[in-house]
This record gives structure tokens, C-alpha cells and sequence, in this order.
């Protein structure tokens, strides 16, 4: 079974080729924030930070369907994350000083990364079947980390398009003290909430290994 990811995300194709998948990658064409505030006064309310991941995922696996659906026969998937500190959503820093703002504010204390799946089962020229799922990890960073190496970590530009502005699997390993949940999920895709979504669509989750 072909795994079709909606991203050009390096960290979500490094935690696929690590758990012994090979996707095929396409670019989803989703302009998030536009998306996310339609989807905002549809509703009249705010998106919850599991609500706004796992509609942005199904918005990109859905795009990429339909643009490249001649070229899919299998699943394709949709991700997208985000890092809640005080109740409030934040999304990819950008900008250097904002970086510096939020690992400050993190510093020896906890968040919640959400990160949101949508599996699309698209085979022999048709939408069989979607599945959608939000995995959760607590990350505490730790609290003795002084400014210079915060600064230092910022100036890498590392952590400018990363959700909540760090990467475990990445410079930042060493601030983060501990994980509660699946550490794949903080790295931007769930290996388990994968597995659950292949399943519901009738699948074992073994069809999607083709590494090695």
C-alpha cells in the first residue's frame, strides 16, 4: 500500500523513512490562514487548536487529491501542528525576535503540541474512504537555560518554521526536558494515531512499510 504525503515537511518524511516508510511527497496548494478564518465565521467561533489541526490536514490531503489524483493509488495524508502555551495557539515564530519571545515564555514550563491527521484511501480512481485524528504530547522545556544559548538556538533559524519554535529531533533536543506522549507527535506526525487511522480504513498498517 503507497503512503501519498501532503507536505514537503523534511520532519514528517524523516519520521515516515525512520518507522520504514517511503511516501511519495506532493506540495498541498492551502492558504492556512485564509482557510482557517472561513472555516471561523462559518462556525462563529474559534477554532480549538485540535479542531484548526486536523481541519488544515484534511484541507491538504483533499487538495492533493485533487490536483495529482491521477497519479494516486493508495493513501494519502494531511498533517498540520500546533504548539498551545496559556491557552493560546501558536503556530510557526517566522520572525527571529517572536522565536526568542515564545522559547522565553516556554522556558521551564510546559505546552501541548496537537498535531492533526487526515488519511485519505484513494484507489483505483476514486475516494474509498477518510479517517481523521488528533494526537496530544506535552513538552516541558527546561528551566535553566539561560538567554545566550535561547539566542544562540534563534540565530540557527531553526526553530523560525517549526511549530511552537523548536525540534526535538533537531538543536533544541537538549532544552527539552520531558515528553508526555508519542514523540513522534511533537515532531509533527503521530506514528500511532497513523496506524489507528490505516486501520479504520480497513488496512494493516504493515502494507504501508517499503523501506529496507
Amino acid at each position: 500500500m503507497r503512503l501519498y504525503l501532503a507536505s514537503t515537511s523534511p520532519a514528517r518524511l524523516s519520521v515516515l523513512r525512520a518507522a520504514g516508510i517511503e511516501p511519495v511527497c506532493f506540495a498541498p496548494d492551502v492558504d492556512e490562514a485564509a482557510e482557517a478564518a472561513a472555516r471561523e465565521r462559518e462556525l462563529g467561533r474559534p477554532l480549538t487548536a485540535p479542531e484548526l489541526t486536523e481541519y488544515l490536514g484534511r484541507l491538504k490531503a483533499e487538495d492533493v487529491v485533487r490536483r495529482h489524483g491521477g497519479e494516486i493509488d493508495g493513501l494519502v495524508l494531511g498533517g498540520d501542528s500546533a504548539f498551545l502555551l496559556d491557552g493560546e495557539i501558536l503556530g510557526k515564530p517566522h520572525e527571529p525576535e517572536i522565536a526568542l519571545a515564545r522559547a522565553k515564555q516556554h522556558r521551564g514550563r510546559t505546552g501541548v503540541l496537537h498535531s492533526g491527521h487526515w488519511l485519505i484511501d484513494h484507489r483505483e480512481g476514486g475516494v474509498r474512504g477518510a479517517r481523521g485524528a488528533v494526537d496530544t504530547a506535552s513538552v516541558t522545556l527546561a528551566a535553566d537555560i539561560p538567554d545566550r544559548e535561547l539566542e544562540a538556538y534563534v540565530a540557527t533559524g531553526e526553530p523560525l518554521e517549526l511549530a511552537g519554535g523548536f525540534a526535538i529531533d533537531g538543536l533544541a533536543g537538549a532544552f527539552i526536558e520531558r515528553i508526555e506522549g508519542a514523540p513522534s507527535c511533537v515532531i509533527g506526525l503521530s506514528l500511532p494515531a497513523l496506524r489507528r487511522l490505516v486501520i479504520e480504513l480497513g488496512h494493516g498498517y504493515q502494507e504501508l512499510w517499503n523501506r529496507g
